[in-house]
């Protein structure tokens, strides 16, 4: 009989010790999941400001989406001594903001209210006639501006476009 007992004992130990583990586990988890909807976003960004190098004339841009609202669009950038949009003005990076299913809720200005994750692409000068670079960072959540706050997550990134 005090085996038994002694048994249960050792099993409750272990199970509150168990026990205690969940709610990190499952913080971790949520991270993660916040993570790689992060990545999907830089993804997507990426994508599209590769989609959009500049082109021939008569041929349109293959991105898909409302990505009009980029100030720095790489088919603004004629040559180093033209620069247009945000090649002009490195100070002021675009600013989009993401729903939690990755889509596209808002741009510049003040977090929507449906607004998840905060994307800010900051353009690199100088770009020159065969490559142009960029840093992506998605903070999350979409209301904290991290030159401002600390933001709970973030992933960064930066793409480097030869045209």
């Amino acid at each position: 009989m005090i085996e038994v007992t002694l048994a249960i004992g050792v099993a409750a130990f272990c199970l509150i010790a168990v026990m205690g583990l969940l709610p990190v586990a499952i913080k971790m988890q949520q991270a993660s999941v916040q993570q790689t909807k992060a990545n999907a976003i830089i993804s997507q960004i990426s994508s599209d400001l590769l989609a959009d190098v500049r082109l021939p004339p008569g041929q349109a841009s293959k991105a898909q989406g409302d990505w009009s609202n980029l100030h720095g669009h790489w088919a603004q950038v004629a040559t180093p001594a033209n620069l247009h949009g945000r090649w002009a003005q490195v100070a002021t990076p675009d600013v989009l903001y993401f729903t939690n299913d990755a889509k596209q809720s808002g741009y510049q200005g003040s977090a929507p209210a449906d607004a998840a994750f905060r994307a800010t692409i900051t353009y690199m000068l100088p770009p020159t006639t065969t490559t142009s670079l960029a840093n992506i960072k998605v903070t999350w959540p979409a209301s904290i501006d991290p030159a401002t706050g600390t933001p709970a997550g973030s992933a960064e990134t930066y793409i480097s476009v030869n045209r």
